[in-house]
């Protein structure tokens, strides 16, 4: 889920700067596997076997990550197009769960579990810190409507 957010992030980013917004799949990679290597402190036999695997599941998410996209961009204009979206969304929930599943066990096969547990923490502790670093220096989302509301609703409790 932090992955999809992050990717999220990068196509709401269009706009900025053309040398801030150049995207390295390839360095973005490196950078997931070292750190997964320091933090779950996998040796190089552990990674050699693990990371293939690894790569493999990430191609598969990537798949339904690219239909998660189309669903968030598209605004359903009637209760019909509305229920159909939901279901896709529910339906890919459900299918990246499998594939976690799926590629968990298998991981399992290659590492012992706590070597496979300090991968998964890392991977999310490393999508944290992009998502951070990547928010870091933007605007905050600006919510007039809710700034109001939670204005007057101070106002009634003051009274």
């Amino acid at each position: 889920m932090l992955f999809f957010l992050f990717i999220a992030a990068l196509t709401i980013s269009a706009h900025e700067p053309q040398e801030e917004q150049k995207f390295s799949p390839e360095k973005f990679d490196a950078e997931l596997h070292l750190f997964i290597i320091n933090e779950a402190k996998l040796s190089p036999q552990e990674a050699a076997k693990f990371f293939p695997v690894y790569r493999e599941m990430q191609n598969k998410q990537r798949g339904l990550y690219d239909r998660q996209r189309k669903l968030v961009t598209m605004t359903p204009n009637d209760e019909s197009s509305c229920m159909k979206a939901i279901k896709e969304r529910d339906d890919i929930d459900l299918e990246m769960k499998r594939i976690q599943k799926t590629y968990h066990e298998r991981f399992l096969d290659l590492l012992p579990a706590s070597k496979v547990y300090a991968v998964l923490k890392a991977e999310d502790k490393f999508y944290r810190h992009v998502f951070r670093r990547f928010n870091r220096n933007k605007p905050q989302f600006n919510w007039p409507q809710m700034q109001q509301q939670q204005r007057r609703g101070q106002q009634g409790n003051q009274k």
